[in-house]
């Protein structure tokens, strides 16, 4: 029963989304930490605020809508993922293309009318009946090449 418990633990993806999920709370922290010390504050500087919205509300009938601690909240979503997409996302999109293998293009092709094998749209002579393509409907008008 304790084998099979400990080789569940110790199989690549649980240990793996382990570290994930810890990594993960610690770079939670630090975003939270960068924005609530650089990015909330320069809200406030260009709002004219302190840049915390948490003690504002409205009064209808009686009753108050703290909507403060929503606009912080808000405000705090836009700017952790503003910082996520532009100190993660984008250079290691960046740093993936780079390593990225190159993708080879596909070339146009095209069917023979003479025996109807597959040959590039682009071809002078067909590589299976030799016969001349250019000129023909479909295949552009390429010059023959005198040998």
């Amino acid at each position: 029963m304790f084998k099979g418990f400990r080789s569940f633990l110790l199989r690549g993806n649980v240990v793996d989304l382990a570290v994930g999920i810890v990594i993960g709370a610690a770079f939670t922290a630090v975003v939270t930490g960068f924005v609530t010390a650089f990015l909330t504050p320069l809200i406030g500087v260009a709002t004219g605020a302190v840049g915390d919205f948490s003690k504002e509300a409205f009064s209808v009938a009686g009753t108050t809508f703290p909507y403060g601690a929503f606009l912080n909240a808000l405000i705090s979503f836009v700017l952790v993922a503003a910082v996520i997409y532009f100190a993660v996302v984008l250079p290691v999109g960046r740093l993936q293309a780079r390593f990225e293998p190159v993708k080879d293009v596909p070339v146009a092709k095209t069917d023979c009318p003479d025996c109807l094998s597959t040959v590039p749209a682009a071809a002078v002579r067909c590589a299976h009946c030799t016969s001349g393509l250019a000129g023909r409907p479909g295949f552009p008008a390429q010059s023959l090449q005198v040998h």
